[in-house]
Formats: C-alpha cells, structure tokens, sequence
C-alpha cells in the first residue's frame, strides 16, 4: 500500500501540478518551486528534503515510522523521474490530461496526490517531512500541528509569488492544497466518521436499554454526581455515526428530557470483541 501510495502522489504532482507550474504543498510544493529556479530534477529535492527531516524525528516518530516513510518517499520520487524523464509522456508544458486548465489541474491534482498522501498516513508511513516537523515543533512555538503547516505552506506560496512575480498560481495552488487536504481527510478517517456522545441522566438503565435496543451497539455507564446538585446521575458512553446522532437524542431525550448530551468526533474506534 505504501508503494501504491507513492505512485499515486507522483502521478498527482508530476501529470497535474508541475506541468502548469502549480505548488503542492508542504516540502513537495517547496521542490517543485526548486526545481523550476535550478538545473535539479524534482526527484532529487523530494528526497534531498524530505530524508533527512524524516531522519531527524526518528526519536519522536519512531523507527518504523521512519522506515516506511522514507520508503514511501523514495517509491514517490523514482515515479516522478521515470514520468518526467523515461516514459514517454509530455508534462513539460502542460497536464497530458488537463491540458492548461488550472482550475481542473488544482482540483484533480490535489485529490490525487492527497489520496497517495493519505494511503501513506493510513498505512504508517508519510508522504511529507514537513508533518513531522510539525509534530515536533509545533508545540515547542506554542501552536497546534496544523497551525504549524498551515502557516508553512502560507510562507511558501508567498514566496512562490514573489519569484514568479505572478499570484495567480500560487492562489490556485491553495485551491490545490484544499482538496489535497479534504482527500486525506476522508482517505484517513472515511466518510463515515464515528462520535462519541456523553450522556448526563437520571435514568441511565432506561435509556442504555432504549440504545441498545435500537443501535445494537456497546455502551459504557460510568457513577456520577451532579456538582452544584449533588444529585446521583450516571454518565453514559456511547459511539454513533454521523447519520444516527439525531435519532439518538430523539431517544434519549423521550426518556429524560433533561439529559445533558454532548457529541465529539472521533478518529478511530477499535473494538477486540462484540460484548455490550
């Protein structure tokens, strides 16, 4: 998968966004600015870059991490050389398939290349070194990992405007980072991401046997107190999908229309046997 991951990234940056002179993000956007100012192929900044900034967070990231990621890297940039320089496909002026059509080029190019990134990240590895930078710095400067990467790829689209003397590719190039960014959103977490629901009652048997019955799912009823009360409640936890959390306090609320809800996403739900 992490091979398949990197093919993927390479086809999306080298047939869609290097052609017409787009940005990607992160250190792949800052090779493809490289490369166009120097002599160096797009290949040998990707793992000049990325390499050694992988290297660098092992203690953080881990060893395997480290492995799969510079793998997926190495996989990516051979592809971008034998696309660009061995195949016989002409991206030197323009997307094969797009043509100059920046908009489709922005939009195809960032999904594609965000499905190779977010294969990558789903199966252990990374497609970019700037996320681990982020994952070690963020915090150190006082802000979040994706403020930390935004505020990068900010950085670097400005700058791609001040050497192209032109904004209208890097302003695409956002519209490229955006549904880079919306595809690995839904290729890591899936479209139908899980929330968790926290529910205050005074009716907890109730309303976990109402649940259960309808959902078919485990629930978690945890003692409590009310603080300003100290009334005797139970705090229950249950997982939904985003499709059932209407039904839910529907349900819930039928029961006790005082019950105290609130509904958090939830990234991954891992579950060793079917109890409830």
């Amino acid at each position: 998968m992490l091979t398949i991951a990197g093919i993927i990234n390479a086809i999306g940056v080298t047939v869609f966004i290097s052609p017409v002179n787009l940005y990607d993000s992160g250190i792949s956007g800052t090779s493809i600015l490289l490369s166009q100012i120097s002599t160096l192929s797009l290949s040998i900044f990707l793992i000049v870059l990325n390499i050694p900034l992988f290297i660098y967070g092992t203690k953080k990231q881990g060893k395997l991490f480290t492995t799969y990621a510079i793998y997926t890297v190495i996989i990516y940039s051979v592809t971008a050389w034998l696309i660009n320089d061995v195949l016989p496909i002409d991206v030197s002026v323009a997307s094969p398939i797009a043509k100059q059509d920046l908009l489709l080029c922005a939009i195809f190019g960032g999904i594609i290349s965000g499905t190779g990134s977010g294969l990558a990240i789903r199966y252990g590895g990374a497609m970019d070194g700037i996320e681990v930078m982020a994952v070690i710095f963020a915090k150190k400067l006082g802000i979040s990992v994706g403020t930390f990467v935004m505020v990068y790829n900010a950085l670097l689209y400005i700058v791609c405007g001040l050497v192209a003397k032109d904004w209208i590719l890097p302003l695409y190039s956002i519209v490229t980072y955006y549904a880079g960014l919306k595809t690995i959103d839904f290729i890591v977490d899936g479209l139908d991401r899980a929330k968790s629901a926290i529910i205050i009652t005074e009716h907890p048997t109730e309303v976990c046997d109402a649940l259960s019955y309808h959902f078919e799912s485990g629930i978690t009823k945890l003692s409590a107190r009310g603080g300003y009360s100290n009334r005797k409640k139970a705090m229950i936890y249950f997982i939904v999908n985003r499709f059932q959390v209407a039904r839910m306090k529907d349900i819930v609320h039928q029961i006790d229309p005082h019950a105290y809800i609130t509904i958090s996403e939830v990234a991954d739900v891992y579950s060793l046997n079917n109890d409830k």
